[in-house]
């Protein structure tokens, strides 16, 4: 299967389904591959997309103007466009004529924009114990079931806290890279199931 995952610089998903011996690709219009791979682009990956005949496309449009934890400067983000910028690239993949697309962002705009996501996860339901909601917009594909539910800390512990360290994150340069990366437990699960649910799917076309 040919599977394309959009957005991508630290390459956990690709590596994830290569690893199921498909055929995937990760791409970022400026990013190199953060693990030096040679299956990586540095493309626009909007026309990527559209260039090759994906069967899976997992994108990771940027959140910067969408997600609600940054809502005090949406004000300006609308004035100077930018948050348009940034919904218009979100619909940009959703529109995408692959047949199977999981779209990723934190919780944001993009529920009122264009509709409520088809899944909200969290990496504690994949083995890490850490709290960061996640929304998946999905077509052609099932939600995820999780794969290691761990019983979640008291609010207010300490564990609480230490599962709250990527929104305790202290502000640096590398701060957004280190809270957009994919945890390697949902990019297993992606790659597991919804390439099997995938192959399911095509064969029944077939019939």
């Amino acid at each position: 299967m040919k599977v394309l995952i959009a957005c991508e610089y630290s390459g956990r998903v690709r590596e994830a389904f290569r690893a199921l011996g498909h055929d995937a690709w990760s791409c970022d219009i400026e990013q190199p591959a953060e693990d030096g791979s040679p299956h990586h682009l540095i493309a626009d990956a909007i026309e990527v997309a559209y260039g090759d005949n994906w069967d899976l496309m997992v994108a990771h449009p940027p959140c910067t103007h969408l997600a609600v934890s940054g809502s005090r400067h949406f004000e300006a983000k609308r004035g100077d466009g930018r948050q348009q910028s940034a919904i218009d690239l979100f619909m940009a993949f959703a529109k995408i004529p692959i047949p199977r697309i999981a779209i990723e962002n934190p919780v944001c705009i993009m529920s009122t924009q264009w509709r409520e996501p088809d899944q909200v996860i969290q990496p504690w339901m994949f083995g890490h114990p850490e709290f960061k909601a996640t929304c998946l917009w999905l077509k052609g594909l099932q939600p995820l079931l999780p794969t290691k539910i761990l019983p979640r800390p008291k609010k207010g512990t300490e564990e609480w806290k230490a599962w709250n360290k990527v929104h305790l994150m202290a502000p640096g340069p590398d701060r957004w890279k280190n809270r957009s990366r994919t945890y390697e437990g949902i990019a297993s699960a992606m790659a597991a199931q919804w390439a099997d649910y995938s192959d399911l799917v095509t064969q029944m076309e077939a019939a």
